[in-house]
Order: structure tokens, then C-alpha cells, then sequence
């Protein structure tokens, strides 16, 4: 029997925003890095970026706490297609405290169905998040 573990809440906020940034046609890479508010222990969009590459987000996100990032890539293809794939990205680097780490474990999945992802991916340190990286992750569901 499987269940799934809920740590924390989601901002509704949150939803709707990610619901809009799926179903936008913005020919640019889009993002949204999302934490977790420890005191209400909610999950919620911290920053928020237009045209921007996974070496720009890098910059973004704190180097020892954990973080998702809600990403809206533009992916060329080698024949020339190109499409917009939708990911999601939990990055818990080592050295946080246990606590947090915790709680983004504990309540990755819960975001993932609520926002009906595909493409997930996690990292354990931000320095790996290149856009190298990133197509050579979605270059397996070609």
C-alpha cells in the first residue's frame, strides 16, 4: 500500500501561477524558484525569472539550502524542431540542515502531482545545474 507523505502545504498562489507559466506561449526560458516558509511550513514562489539560463538561475539560488525550481525551457532539437518543456528541479545541496532537508524530501512529490509533472529531475549541488546538464536530461525523452 502506497501512500503519499504531505509535509507541507501548497500555496494556491503557487498553482495557479504554474498552471499560467505551463500554458504560456512565451518563446523565452521562464522560471520560478519556490521555497518553503519554515514558520507556516508552506511552500510558495520565492523569485521569479523571463529569459534566463540555467548558468543565470545558478547565480540565484542559495549554495547549502534546498530549493525547487520550476523551469520553462526552450529546447532546439537537431532537426530543427523546437519545443518548451516543463520541469521541475529539486536542488538540496549537502551541508543544509537536516530539518530542511527533510521537509523538501518529504514534500517533493506532493508538488509534483499537484502540478502534474514529467520531467523531474534533482541535484545535490547548484553548481551542477548547467544548461549542458539540462539537455543531456531531456535529450532521454526525445
Amino acid at each position: 500500500m502506497s501512500s503519499e507523505l504531505k509535509v507541507c502545504e501548497i500555496d494556491s498562489e503557487l498553482l495557479e501561477n504554474v498552471k499560467t507559466l505551463r500554458l504560456k506561449k512565451n518563446p523565452n526560458n521562464e522560471c520560478m524558484i519556490l521555497k518553503i516558509e519554515v514558520g507556516t511550513q508552506t511552500v510558495k514562489i520565492d523569485e521569479t525569472f523571463e529569459d534566463v539560463l540555467p548558468e543565470d538561475i545558478q547565480e540565484e539560488l542559495p549554495a547549502h539550502q534546498p530549493r525547487y525550481v520550476v523551469y520553462s525551457y526552450k529546447l532546439k532539437h537537431d532537426d530543427g524542431r523546437i519545443s518548451y518543456p516543463f520541469i521541475f528541479i529539486f536542488i538540496s545541496p549537502s551541508g543544509g540542515k537536516p530539518e530542511l532537508q527533510m521537509m523538501y524530501a518529504g514534500s517533493k512529490l506532493s508538488i509534483v502531482n499537484a502540478c502534474g509533472f514529467t520531467k523531474v529531475f534533482e541535484l545535490r549541488s547548484v553548481e551542477e545545474f548547467t544548461e549542458e546538464w539540462l539537455k543531456k536530461k531531456l535529450s532521454f525523452f526525445r
